[in-house]
């Protein structure tokens, strides 16, 4: 069992994700940010391997505009060696790799123009993840998309898109549920048509499901990985108090996080922790798991 947080670190002192607006662009911000947002995922995963944190989603904005038309710089053969340099580190630190497109990537969309983008969108990801030269175990993380006034039309949709992409993306693919559209069972149909790994997001579940636990769930999503996919993923996060319905935790409830814990006995995952403040909650969950075999 491996513990992660999404894209920051906020005890350091840097991001990796700079950016600039589209209107800025040229070659020369390009390369500086490009420059800063590498040297920051290494200091951010040396910060993880020396605290045992080995589960971390890489930011798309680490390339910025990387899928864009108005890209014309060859980031991938200027930055190649700091690729190898970073992907070495990841594999020599016993690490996984997630990456998560934002919500308009929509390969069951009803607009031809944005299911063209969404295939940029996922060309790039998995582009970053090649280059890192890590194996099948990293995953680019989607939802199944809109609902379109037409559930099982809209996830017929989404099983054609699928089979349109690039071997290589559909290869790193993984879709989970989310907290209003699609749930777990929608998610586990489009993978017996699709052989698509579920990553099984806790929180969502909670919001929207059919009735099923969270053992049994994560029983049944354990069951769409095949071996070259690595162990299940898991997003986990807890409801802020007092915010609106799906509104994630500042920090994480040990109490509540213990008893998820203890209810996916003896089932084995890597869980990536949704909540705000990131590492800090990444770091008090390895101390609760301090004596579960699945993490020794």
């Amino acid at each position: 069992m491996k513990i992660g947080y999404p894209c920051i670190n906020r005890t350091l002192d840097c991001r990796g994700n700079r950016t600039f607006r589209l209107k800025s662009y040229s070659r020369e911000r390009m390369e500086e940010s490009i420059i800063g947002n590498l040297d920051c995922l290494m200091r951010m995963l040396v910060f993880n391997r020396d605290h045992r944190i080995l589960f971390f989603r890489i930011s798309s904005d680490l390339i910025p505009f990387a899928s864009h038309p108005v890209c014309d710089y060859d980031w991938q053969k200027i930055h190649k060696s700091s690729f190898q340099e970073i992907g070495a580190f990841i594999k020599n630190s016993n690490m996984r790799i997630s990456m998560h497109p934002d919500q308009f990537t929509l390969i069951n969309s009803i607009r031809e123009d944005v299911f063209h983008r969404s295939v940029r969108e996922l060309e790039y990801h998995n582009r970053i993840l090649d280059l890192l030269g890590l194996d099948l175990s990293a995953k680019i993380q989607i939802h199944v998309g809109g609902v379109y006034n037409d559930r099982p039309g809209s996830m017929e949709r989404f099983v054609k898109r699928f089979y349109l992409l690039d071997s290589g993306i559909q290869s790193r693919l993984v879709i989970e549920n989310d907290e209003r559209l699609y749930s777990l069972n929608d998610c586990l149909e489009i993978h017996r048509q699709t052989d698509l790994p579920v990553l099984f997001d806790v929180f969502h579940h909670r919001l929207f499901n059919k009735g099923e636990g969270i053992f049994q769930s994560m029983e049944q999503s354990q069951k769409t990985w095949e071996n070259r996919d690595g162990i299940l993923m898991v997003d986990y996060s807890s409801a802020k108090p007092g915010a609106r319905q799906g509104t994630h935790a500042e920090t994480i409830d040990t109490d509540g996080f213990n008893e998820f814990i203890m209810a996916s006995r003896p089932i084995d995952f890597d869980v990536v922790l949704e909540i705000k403040d990131k590492e800090q909650s990444a770091l008090k969950a390895i101390e609760s798991l301090k004596t579960d075999i699945r993490f020794i």
